[in-house]
C-alpha cells in the first residue's frame, strides 16, 4: 500500500513539475506549447466571428475548437490532480481563468451565444511572462502600483476638480449654444466639454458661435495643460519610491523563480527558499 501511495506521490509531483514549474526543461516546453495553443484558440475565435469565414469553413472551425477545449479540459484537471489542495487553485486567479476558458464550448449547447466567454483565453496569455522569465518587470510593476496607490489622493482631487470645470464650462455652453448647435441639454453640454478637455474630440457637436468657440478654445487649452498633471504626480512618486528603494533596505531585491507550491499553487519563491511562504509546505 505506502509503496503505491509513494507511485502515486511520485507521479503526481513529476506532474505538477511539468504543469506549474517553467525552470524545467519539461516544464517551459509545456508552458510553451500552452501558449501557442491559446494564441491558436482565440485565433479560431476571431475567425469565427467572421460571417462569410464562418460560413465557409464552420465545420472545421468548430472540430478545430473541440480539439482545443478537450485539451484545455484535460490541462484543467491535470492541474487539480497535481496539488493537494485542488480548491486553491480553482479559486484564483488563473484557476477561475481556466475553468471560464474551458467551459463555454460545453455550454453552447446548452445557452445559445456563450461561444463568446471563449475570448476569455486571451488573459491566459498572461503566463508569458513566466515563460520568459520577465521577472524584472514584476519589480517595476510593484513600484508603479506603489506611486499609483501613494498618489491615489492626489489624482482623487485632480479629477473632482476636473468634473467641477466641466460641469461649469458644460453649463456655459448649454447658455450660450443652444439646441440649434447640438448642445440640447447640460448633460449632453458636460460630455461635449468632457470629449473637448480630454482632446479627444469626437466632432459630433461643435459651437458655431464666436463666443462658444472662445470658450472652447478655452477648454482645449485648458485640456492640454490638464493631461500633464496626473502624469507629472505619478512619475513624481514613481521617482520617489525608486529613489526610497534603492537608498532604503535590500531585503526586496531579490530573485524570486516559477517554481509553484505542490500544496497551495503560490508563486513567487525565493531562490535560496526551502519552504512555501504562504503555507509552509516544502519546496
Amino acid at each position: 500500500m505506502k509503496a503505491e501511495e509513494k507511485t502515486y506521490s511520485g507521479w503526481r509531483n513529476k506532474l505538477h513539475e511539468i504543469i506549474y514549474e517553467a525552470d524545467t526543461p519539461a516544464g517551459k516546453l509545456f508552458d510553451i506549447l500552452l501558449f501557442i495553443l491559446i494564441i491558436f484558440s482565440v485565433i479560431l475565435v476571431m475567425l469565427e466571428s467572421i460571417k462569410d469565414v464562418d460560413k465557409d469553413y464552420h465545420g472545421t472551425l468548430l472540430t478545430l475548437e473541440w480539439i482545443v477545449t478537450i485539451f484545455f479540459t484535460l490541462e484543467y484537471i491535470a492541474r487539480l490532480i497535481s496539488i493537494k489542495k485542488p480548491l486553491k487553485y480553482v479559486f484564483s486567479f488563473y484557476g477561475i481563468i481556466d475553468f471560464l476558458s474551458t467551459i463555454p464550448l460545453y455550454l453552447s449547447y446548452i445557452l445559445a451565444g456563450s461561444q463568446v466567454l471563449l475570448a476569455v483565453r486571451a488573459f491566459r496569455l498572461l503566463r508569458i511572462f513566466r515563460i520568459l522569465k520577465l521577472v524584472k518587470f514584476i519589480g517595476e510593476a510593484s513600484q508603479l502600483q506603489a506611486a499609483l496607490k501613494a498618489s491615489r489622493t492626489k489624482i482623487a482631487v485632480f479629477i473632482y476638480v476636473v468634473l467641477i470645470l466641466s460641469v461649469i464650462f458644460g453649463t456655459l455652453m448649454y447658455i450660450v449654444e443652444g439646441d440649434e448647435s447640438g448642445f440640447t441639454s447640460i448633460p449632453r453640454s458636460i460630455y461635449w466639454t468632457i470629449v473637448t478637455l480630454t482632446t479627444v474630440g469626437y466632432g459630433d457637436i461643435a459651437p458655431q458661435s464666436n463666443l462658444g468657440q472662445f470658450l472652447a478654445t478655452l477648454i482645449m487649452i485648458l485640456g492640454y495643460g490638464i493631461i500633464a498633471v496626473p502624469t507629472g504626480i505619478v512619475t513624481a512618486e514613481f521617482a520617489k519610491g525608486k529613489k526610497n528603494g534603492e537608498e532604503g533596505d535590500q531585503v526586496h531585491m531579490v530573485h524570486v523563480n516559477t517554481q509553484a507550491c505542490p500544496n497551495c499553487s503560490a508563486e513567487g519563491h525565493r531562490d535560496d527558499a526551502t519552504h512555501c511562504y504562504n503555507c509552509g509546505h516544502e519546496l
